[in-house]
């Protein structure tokens, strides 16, 4: 045996004798384990929804209506500023109503009091209007008597500038006391009250709209037969 057919076999044995050593030899390298796939998370439940709450319905705003009501107080003593029992009545009754309440309206919260002196249109200017004024402070002092706050009440004179009409008839060639009789409504005090009270008439209900009757289809001509 030639050495190089030595040496290939002496490489051959020590190749075979180091596979027969047990441990030796490589092992083959193992798949890496697999994770196992994470479970689905459920997903949490959705809370219920809550029913919205309403909003409480408020109530409705009172309607107010304004009141403008006058009274003229006549036949007050000539040149004097007394109020008859008559002037006292007729201004008790009138200022009663307004406090009372009525089917339309609340009683009514005064706002503003105008008191307004008259007088005939015998004698002076200068004259009548210190009686027209003294007037009105007469029947402005009673209205506070009777509770009224003075702090709403307003008072004037105007002499004989604000005449009634019928006593346009009032010729003055009359005799003296036919004259005064006849102008007897000039000699007077007006009341203006001003304010405004509940309203308590009922809302009427909005009217639906009327339901329209249903068109119906206009009908098509037969058609003719073909001659």
């Amino acid at each position: 045996m030639n050495s190089v057919l030595r040496k290939i076999y002496t490489v051959a044995s020590i190749a075979a004798a180091i596979a027969l050593v047990p441990g030796c030899a490589s092992e083959p390298e193992k798949p890496a384990p697999v994770a196992p796939a994470p479970k689905p998370v459920a997903a949490a439940p959705k809370p219920e929804a809550k029913p919205e709450a309403k909003p409480e319905a408020k109530p409705a705003k009172p309607e107010f209506l304004n009141v403008e009501e006058k009274v003229e107080l006549q036949g007050m003593p000539f040149a004097k500023a007394e109020m008859t029992p008559d002037n006292k009545k007729e201004l008790d009754d009138f200022m009663g109503d307004l406090r009372k309440a009525t089917k339309a309206r609340a009683a009514v919260q005064i706002s503003a009091v105008v008191v307004t002196g008259h007088t005939d249109r015998i004698g002076g200017l200068k004259y009548n209007m210190g009686l027209s004024e003294r007037r009105a402070v007469v029947v402005k002092d009673y209205l506070v008597s009777q509770g009224i706050d003075q702090k709403v009440v307003f008072w004037e004179g105007k002499a004989f500038k604000q005449p009634i009409p019928v006593t346009k008839f009032c010729d003055n060639k009359m005799k003296r006391k036919q004259l005064i009789e006849c102008l007897a409504p000039n000699r007077r005090v007006t009341v203006e009250v001003v304010g405004r009270a509940e309203s308590l008439a009922k809302p009427k209900p909005e009217a639906k709209p009327e339901a329209k009757p249903d068109a119906k289809p206009e009908a098509k001509p037969e058609a003719k037969p073909a001659k």
